[in-house]
C-alpha cells in the first residue's frame, strides 16, 4: 500500500489537474462573459469564499482520518448510502471529463486536423489514458509533477510576453455590471475551483495526512493566481472579446507573443504543453473514478475496470451531435455540477457526519 501513496507536491498537482483543464477551454472566457471589467475582483472575491470553504473541508474531514467521502457516507447511511454517493461522484467525474474531451478534441479538429474524423482523435486521448492507468498509480501523479508546473510557468509567461499589449484600462469601471452582478450572481464563479473535489478522496491516499491543511489552502491559492493570470491576459488583450464564439480562447492569445524575428508563431509549442496537461487531466480523474468503482462494486483488483472506464468517457464524449452541444455543457450544465456535487453535497456529507459522530459521542458520555 506505500508504493499507492503520494506526497504533498503531488497532490497539489492532482487538484490543479481539473483547473488547468477547464483554463485551456473556456473558462476564462465564461468568467468574462459574465463579469466583464469586474472578473479581477470577483475573482479575487471568490478567491477568498473557497479559501473558507477548503479550510471547513479539512476541518470536517480531519475528524475522520484515514477516510475519504466514500467511507464517510457508509459511516452515515450503510452500504446503500455509500454506493449511491459512489455512483454520484463518479458519473461527475465520467460525464465532466467526457465533455471536457470532446470540446478539447473539437479544438484540435479545427485549429490542425479539420479533415479528421473526431472518433480518431478522442481515441487518441482514450488509449493514452488507458496506458498510463495500467502502471503504478504513482506513474499519473509523478507525471503531473513534470506536466503541471510547465503549464503554470507557460500561462506565466504567455502573459509577460503579451504586456506590451495590454490595455490595463479594460478593468475599469472595476464593478462592471454593478455590485450585485459582481459580489452575489458572481459567487457562482466558485464552480471554477472544481479541482477541491479531490480533497474527499485523498487522505487515504496521502503519505503525510498532516499536511492535508497545507494541501487545500496551497492549492486553492495556486489556482486562484493561474485563472485571475489567464482572466487578465484575455481581458487586457481583447477588446470585447468576451463576446465572440472563439475556440480556446488562450490559443488565440499565444498568437500575439513575438520575442524577436526568430520566435514568433509559439502557438503550437503551447499547444504540445496543453496536449500533456489535458492528458495527464484525464489519466488522473480516471483514476480516481476506477477507485470510486472499485469501493462500489467491491473488485478486488481495478485492471479489470479501466478499460470499462475508457470505454465509457469515449461513448459519453461521442453522444453530442456537435461542438455547441458539448460546449453548452461546459458554459451552461458543468458549473451546476460543481456547486450541487462538489460544494453542497460534498460539504453536506461531512457536516452529517461530524453531527453524528458529535450525537454518537454524547451518548456513550451519558
Amino acid at each position: 500500500m506505500s508504493k499507492a501513496k503520494i506526497g504533498t507536491v503531488e497532490a497539489i498537482m492532482i487538484i490543479l489537474t481539473i483547473v488547468v483543464a477547464h483554463t485551456i477551454l473556456s473558462l476564462p472566457r465564461n468568467i468574462l462573459t459574465s463579469m466583464k471589467s469586474a472578473s479581477i475582483i470577483n475573482l479575487i472575491y471568490v478567491s477568498i469564499i473557497v479559501v473558507i470553504l477548503g479550510y471547513l473541508i479539512f476541518r470536517l474531514l480531519k475528524n475522520f482520518p484515514g477516510l475519504d467521502i466514500i467511507d464517510i457516507s457508509e459511516l452515515i447511511g450503510g452500504k446503500v448510502f455509500k454506493n449511491i454517493i459512489g455512483i454520484i461522484f463518479m458519473v461527475y467525474f465520467l460525464v465532466s471529463s467526457s465533455m471536457f474531451l470532446r470540446n478539447f478534441s473539437e479544438s484540435m479538429k479545427v485549429i490542425y486536423y479539420p479533415m479528421t474524423d473526431i472518433f480518431f482523435i478522442l481515441s487518441f486521448f482514450i488509449i493514452a489514458m488507458c496506458f498510463v492507468n495500467r502502471l503504478d498509480f504513482n506513474a499519473s501523479s509523478k507525471t503531473n509533477l513534470i506536466v503541471v508546473p510547465i503549464v503554470l510557468v507557460a500561462i506565466i509567461f504567455l502573459f509577460a510576453t503579451n504586456m506590451k499589449q495590454f490595455t490595463p484600462q479594460r478593468m475599469f469601471p472595476i464593478l462592471g455590471d454593478g455590485i450585485f452582478n459582481t459580489f452575489i450572481l458572481g459567487i457562482g464563479n466558485i464552480s471554477a475551483f472544481g479541482g477541491i473535489v479531490y480533497l474527499y478522496f485523498l487522505p487515504p491516499l496521502l503519505k503525510k495526512p498532516e499536511k492535508m491543511k497545507q494541501i487545500a489552502l496551497i492549492s486553492i491559492g495556486i489556482t486562484a493566481i493561474y485563472i485571475l493570470i489567464s482572466v487578465a491576459t484575455l481581458l487586457f488583450i481583447f477588446s470585447f472579446f468576451i463576446t465572440t464564439d472563439e475556440i480556446t480562447p488562450l490559443y488565440n492569445a499565444t498568437r500575439y507573443i513575438e520575442l524577436g524575428s526568430f520566435f514568433q508563431r509559439l502557438e503550437s509549442i503551447f499547444l504540445i504543453i496543453w496536449i500533456l496537461a489535458f492528458a495527464c487531466y484525464l489519466s488522473t480523474i480516471s483514476k480516481f473514478s476506477i477507485l470510486i468503482l472499485k469501493k462500489v462494486t467491491n473488485v478486488d483488483t481495478p485492471k479489470p475496470l479501466i478499460d470499462i472506464i475508457g470505454l465509457l468517457i469515449l461513448g459519453l464524449s461521442l453522444i453530442p451531435k456537435n461542438y455547441a452541444i458539448s460546449q453548452n455543457f461546459e458554459n451552461n450544465i458543468y458549473p451546476y455540477m460543481v456547486l450541487c456535487i462538489v460544494f453542497l453535497l460534498g460539504i453536506g456529507i461531512l457536516i452529517l457526519a461530524n453531527l453524528k459522530r458529535k450525537g454518537l459521542k454524547n451518548e456513550e458520555h451519558y
